[in-house]
């Protein structure tokens, strides 16, 4: 067996706070081999992230220490390298892709200047040199047209754009080692395809060992050679993605599996991991996960578990599989696991009369100013001509790529943006025509969860008067101690503990500030929710407790879901009806079972192709997509697909395709499906 790149020996992470010392990092272990993936998983708060930045030494001071292990890279342990040693590894031989790319990257510095930056740090100051060595890394990342893109600022970059250049800084100083804390988080599946071909490419090319972080299981199934799952501090599972996958044993990662969203389940709920991630500051004398788990006893409780070595090679961190507990374990075995509780069918809304919200010829165009009089010099066609239906308790998802217009599509529907025509009728109000208090009316009906929580949130306020604020502006509660009763309700159904009204948005993860957003907007007990990627940051168990919530809301009140996503996996479990849109139109409409099984138009089944596969008997068949999105200020002639598409005939390009219907409302504008 080679000797391992980097070997991660107990180590341990600490953070002085005013509640005691916070145990961030608690006796953890890996190893990392030369051209191997290590996949690091869990969910938010649980040390992915701090065991990445105490690797690079990058953990906040003064109030965050390592207090104990080694991490060696190559035998040589870098928590006693002096600190102008360690900047010549950062870069160099390890270099980390960070989590948002877009707080990332510099917005007032070109994607040139910022790339730049890092070749001059390791390779040196002469800039010609540096030009090419900046246009050969974007070549490297799969960027068209480098040498255009080098005056570009981030802003003008899609997401999947932004990602591929935090790559490619990453990758100026060929590292040895490259950390990847969440490199896929929020991107579309086609980007994400894209992303994960592409590090697995450098990869192969450079030998270089990956240290992914993530909480999504398809992307674990297609990286990692080797899994380590972290709970509350600790590495609680170690194994081979071959075993991890065929038989997962603690039962923590049972529970991720179990949590998975899939059509098969659309009648039944998802399984949850009840309670949240323990405070870290707590001092534990059992095991950490024993206050959630089906199987635990009195000796979890009790006594602290070791990591266990098995046969096969996969070692755990559970009373289950010590031979010390082996009686109590089986009985354990026979009497803990939970079973999925069956969902009710939801409310059956299928007669026009049922109709809550109908959208005829929707356009947002915005305008684009030139020039010193900021004359009009065209337009950007963000959503140009979509008509859809929700009805009374139903749920509509809208999946797409970046850039394509459904967030757009969400904000017109609340008049957030105001559109250029077309109609917008609520509950037989025509949303268009309001303003004032009228409009003002009408909010409590119609509430949004936007992408970005913490954006949407003011840094200032407690949480509390977060999720109080609606009601106050729209007298939902007059009393006060009546809605500190319901900010506790909603915080509990949301998976976050009660102390969390009290604290402010900076203190939560990103999956926690989600939370807190999806319960702001249940707050004023709405009709309708446009829920713009609710789940896009949060972990596969946080994500099954949402998705279980709004189900379960929606079966007792009615509610009506336009649920903006690009998780396929969510979509075939929450909704009724699918959109699939592209460049500011609906390109097929139809049931999820139809649309999802049985895909019409080309660009569909792109986005189906690019889901990562858990399941290991699968091989998935990915369509690329070549090419970007294009911009919606100069869509192509004919069809908007034409460019990208497999399939294009010349009258793709000619002009754009007629609605063509299926059986059961399916429908999508394909020359495929209109004859000769």
């Amino acid at each position: 067996m080679t000797d391992p790149l980097l070997c991660v020996r107990n180590l341990t992470t600490c953070f002085d706070t005013v509640d005691g010392e916070v145990r961030a990092v608690d006796d953890v272990s890996l190893n990392l081999c030369r051209g191997e993936t290590l996949a690091l998983l869990g969910e938010s708060g649980c040390g992915k992230s701090m065991t990445a930045f105490s690797l690079m030494r990058l953990v906040p001071t003064p109030a965050g220490r390592i207090s104990a292990g080694q991490v060696l890279l190559d035998g040589v342990d870098l928590l006693q390298l002096p600190e102008v040693a360690m900047r010549k590894v950062r870069g160099n031989r390890v270099a980390m892709i960070f989590q948002e790319p877009m707080t990332s990257l510099n917005p007032v510095l070109t994607i040139g200047d910022q790339i730049g930056e890092a070749v001059r740090h390791h390779e040196g100051d002469s800039a010609g040199s540096v030009n090419e060595r900046v246009i050969e890394l974007l070549d490297a990342v799969g960027i068209s047209g480098a040498r255009q893109r080098l005056g570009e600022y981030p802003h003008q970059l899609s997401g999947g754009m932004k990602q591929r250049i935090m790559i490619a800084i990453a990758l100026a100083g060929e590292p040895e080692l490259l950390i990847a804390d969440e490199p896929t988080t929020a991107l579309d599946v086609t980007i994400q395809a894209q992303v994960l071909d592409l590090l697995r490419d450098l990869q192969r090319k450079n030998g270089m060992a990956i240290l992914m972080i993530t909480h999504d299981l398809g992307v674990v199934s297609e990286m990692a050679d080797q899994v380590a799952v972290m709970y509350a501090g600790q590495v609680v599972e170690q194994a081979s993605r071959d075993d991890f996958f065929n038989e997962p044993r603690h039962p923590y990662s049972r529970k991720l599996f179990e949590s998975l969203p899939d059509i098969e389940k659309r009648d039944e709920a998802l399984a949850v991991i009840h309670g949240s991630v323990p405070p870290l500051s707590r001092r534990f004398d059992g095991c950490r996960f024993s206050e959630r788990c089906d199987f635990s006893w009195n000796d979890c409780q009790a006594q602290v578990p070791g990591l266990i070595a098995l046969a096969d090679g996969q070692q755990v961190r559970c009373h289950l599989f010590d031979p010390a507990f082996s009686q109590a374990a089986a009985r354990a075995e026979g009497s803990g696991q939970e079973k999925p509780l069956p969902v009710a069918e939801s409310i059956t809304c299928s007669s026009d009369d049922n109709v809550l919200l109908d959208v005829q010829g929707l356009k947002i165009h915005f305008p684009i100013h030139k020039g010193l009089l900021r004359r009009t010099a065209g337009y950007v066609y963000a959503v140009d001509g979509v008509s859809l239906q929700i009805a009374k308790g139903k749920t509509l998802a809208l999946v797409g790529e970046s850039g394509c217009g459904k967030t757009t599509i969400g904000k017109g529907i609340l008049q957030l943006i105001r559109p250029t025509s077309g109609q917008v009728l609520f509950d037989g109000d025509e949303l268009t025509q309001l303003g004032g208090e009228a409009l003002r009316q009408r909010r409590s009906d119609v509430q949004i969860i936007f992408q970005d929580p913490y954006s949407s949130m003011n840094p200032r306020m407690m949480v509390k008067d977060i999720i109080m604020e609606g009601m106050v502006a729209l007298a939902i509660e007059t009393d006060a101690v009546r809605r500190e009763a319901r900010v506790d309700e909603l915080l509990t159904q949301v998976g976050l503990s009660l102390e969390s009204k009290f604290r402010y948005p900076h203190e939560f993860s990103g999956g926690q500030r989600q939370r807190i957003c999806i319960a702001r907007a249940l707050a004023v007990k709405p009709q309708l929710i446009v829920c713009d990627e609710p789940t896009s940051a949060l972990d596969i168990s946080v994500q099954a407790q949402i998705l279980n919530q709004l189900k379960d809301l929606q079966q007792q009140m009615g509610l009506s879901y336009l649920f903006i996503t690009h998780n396929l996996s969510v979509v075939a479990y929450l909704a009724d009806e699918v959109a699939v849109m592209y460049l500011g139109r609906i390109v097929e409409q139809g049931s999820v079972k139809d649309v999802l099984q049985h895909p019409r138009h080309p660009y569909t089944r792109a986005l189906l192709s690019a889901i990562p596969v858990i399941d290991q008997g699968q091989q998935r068949q990915f369509i690329r997509l070549e090419g970007d999105l294009p911009s919606p200020s100069a869509p192509p002639r004919g069809c908007h697909f034409n460019a990208r598409c497999q399939d294009v005939m010349p009258q793709c390009r000619e002009s754009y395709p007629d609605r063509t219907d299926f059986d059961d409302g399916h429908f999508t504008h394909c020359y495929l499906y209109q004859g000769n």
